[in-house]
């Protein structure tokens, strides 16, 4: 097949609409529903990532799209008891590694990954079928899908799942082309390898990047390469847990970014554990109503009057020095950015959300700021020399 036509482009006006190949065969196959523009935008991105992450750390990988940028970017790990029930598997038995990787990528940021387009590294199994089966979710790609699994997603969305194929082989040309305005821009393929290699240059006081650590910049940095620029990615144990995404202003996406990663460990807290939901709550109400009570609009779901339709039992009001307490107690955080950071202001912001490792380009005339200032936290920080812009 050569092309596909498609139902419309980014909007319903846009039209027509298909993907084609000037050259050889469509590297996919469409096994079931009818996929979008923006569907397909999200998969091809999608399946990069995992795919980079899968050859740099040798582990299953899953990342979480929406709007042309991950929500959220793991490998296959195990986990503890904690993130599995604060990523709603906890129900669910033993999971793969590949169903570990895809529970991360989703449950990291789960209010952005609402309705996401789902990229796997490795064949769909029963195991991460049943997770996706029970999200909202727009579709997914993968290499493959066992017999079971297929079925399961094939009845999702009342058997109008988007669910694709896409051949693990295919290799694109190594010059790519866009159109913006009627003109075409083209440009060399990034096909740069993020490995440890990036990060050797280490140019603070602290020299020490555990492997660990170094997984979970890899991690940053990949996943960065197909986020929508200006991006930065905070990672932890082998997961991204917070991506500023598409910012102007690089403090902006460190916010964003640290926003994102403290909410993720506030929902570790006891006082976030230990909430009472209504029953038959919706899963997306709850999450929405964890969403407001860890932050500063929690008398939305607490006043009188609200509270009673999505809790047993009456919240305490998570204080902000609770949640400073608590927060105090998340450490070594890897932060990568996809560009260099101008000034200290980012590492003070990286700082109250426990990071010890950076990976950046470098190349401010305000590197010796931003150097100093991590010298100041006993931060680990390497300059890469490489630049990873996506747009």
């Amino acid at each position: 097949m050569k092309e596909l036509e498609l139902k419309y482009g980014c909007n319903p006006n846009q039209k027509p609409s298909r993907i084609y190949m000037n050259e050889g065969e469509l590297p996919i196959t469409v096994l079931n529903g009818k996929p979008g523009y923006i569907n397909f935008l999200d998969a091809f991105n999608g399946w990069q990532l995992v795919n980079e992450l899968k050859k740099a750390t040798g582990l299953p990988a899953a990342t979480s799209f929406k709007h042309v940028s991950p929500a959220g970017a793991a490998v296959g790990l195990p986990m503890d008891d904690v993130l599995k029930k604060i990523y709603w598997v906890d129900d669910l038995g033993e999971l793969s590694p590949l169903a570990c990787a895809y529970a991360r990528a989703r449950g990291a940021d789960r209010m952005s990954s609402f309705g996401d387009f789902i990229s796997l590294s490795d064949v769909c199994d029963v195991s991460t079928a049943k997770i996706i089966k029970r999200e909202v979710s727009d579709g997914v790609i993968a290499p493959g899908y066992e017999p079971e699994a297929l079925e399961i997603l094939k009845a999702k969305k009342k058997g109008n799942y988007n669910v694709i194929q896409i051949d693990p082989n295919y290799v694109p040309a190594p010059i790519e082309h866009k159109e913006v305005f009627g003109i075409t821009f083209e440009q060399g393929r990034n096909e740069l390898k993020v490995d440890d290699e990036l990060l050797a240059n280490v140019v603070t006081d602290n020299k020490e990047i555990p492997e660990l650590a170094k997984i979970d910049l890899i991690i940053s940095l990949i996943t960065l390469k197909y986020t929508q620029s200006n991006s930065v990615c905070f990672a932890k144990g082998g997961q991204a847990i917070g991506i500023g995404a598409g910012q102007q202003s690089r403090i902006h996406c460190t916010r964003l970014a640290g926003s994102k990663a403290d909410n993720w460990y506030l929902r570790q807290c006891p006082k976030v554990l230990e909430l009472q939901f209504v029953d038959k709550i919706g899963r997306a109400d709850r999450d929405n109503a964890i969403d407001l009570y860890i932050g500063e609009d929690y008398m939305d779901v607490l006043a009188d009057g609200a509270w009673e339709k999505i809790f047993k039992v009456k919240p305490e009001v998570f204080t902000r020095e609770e949640k400073r307490a608590w927060l105090d107690g998340m450490q070594d955080v890897a932060l990568g950015s996809d560009a260099f950071f101008p000034f200290g202001d980012n590492i003070e912001r990286a700082h109250k959300s426990g990071v010890k490792y950076v990976a950046q380009p470098g190349g401010s005339i305000r590197d010796d700021n931003v150097i100093e200032t991590c010298n100041k936290y006993g931060m680990a920080m390497a300059f890469t020399g490489i630049r990873l812009f996506h747009h």
